[in-house]
């Protein structure tokens, strides 16, 4: 287990938070934005059609990063309407997105497809972009691959899943992911992430982002802040 150094703000400042659930709306946007200000969370992400409402909200926050996903959730859109997607969020605001890679097309063997449409996506915009990579239904020959397309392609993190899958951020994926790619890009773990000592975990695994949800965010920065106290820090 890592070693407990972080303070409750550097924690905090790797988090992101979302509301990309199909009935998420105003309201949750609303409670997304509060809670990332009240506890100083680096990231917020919102569905494509609430970018400018969100980018509104956060007007006053410059230091809370705004991103929504593309391709989302299961990456089979034609690469057109990815490109396109990711055009459109980042007009209305966002400073980072994270793309869905097509599984299907991994999982068949069709690299070429996959490696394409991630340069295409990727290489046509300014911001960092995220690849996920749904780990729960790849095998460890698949994820070493879409590892090094998110590297060739110019990726800034690879992400480990949705979190709408069965599982996701498992130490044993996290570790495959770190081994792939060492320092090149950064890692997001992302799916399952419930506690300051899983986080801390993956922190010493070269995790620098977490998608964490609402809850298990407040409570893993209370714990953190906690623990600042006891330790006069």
């Amino acid at each position: 287990m890592a070693e407990q150094t972080l303070s409750s703000r550097e924690i905090a400042s790797m988090i992101d938070i979302s509301a990309v659930q199909t009935p998420h709306g105003e309201a949750e946007i609303r409670e997304l934005v509060n809670v990332a200000s009240q506890f100083g969370i680096g990231a917020v992400h919102v569905l494509p059609a609430w970018v400018t409402f969100a980018r509104t909200l956060l007007a006053d926050t410059p230091h809370i990063a705004l991103g929504a996903p593309v391709g989302f959730p299961s990456g089979g859109n034609h690469t057109r309407i990815k490109y396109e997607e990711a055009q459109q969020v980042i007009a209305d605001g966002v400073s980072e997105f994270d793309m869905m890679l097509n599984v299907g097309k991994l999982r068949s063997g069709d690299d070429d497809y996959v490696r394409t449409e991630l340069q295409t996506v990727i290489q046509s915009v300014r911001v960092p972009a995220k690849v996920i990579l749904e780990t729960h239904y790849l095998n460890d020959d698949e994820i070493r691959r879409a590892c090094q397309m998110g590297i060739e392609t110019g990726a800034a993190y690879i992400k480990t899943s949705t979190g709408w899958a069965d599982t996701g951020a498992t130490f044993e994926n996290v570790r495959l992911i770190r081994d792939c790619v060492q320092d090149r890009i950064g890692i997001k773990a992302a799916g399952g992430i419930r506690d300051l000592a899983t986080l801390e975990a993956m922190y010493a695994m070269g995790v620098r982002r977490f998608g964490i949800n609402v809850q298990a965010a407040i409570a893993i920065i209370q714990a953190a802040r906690q623990r600042d106290v006891e330790h006069g820090s």
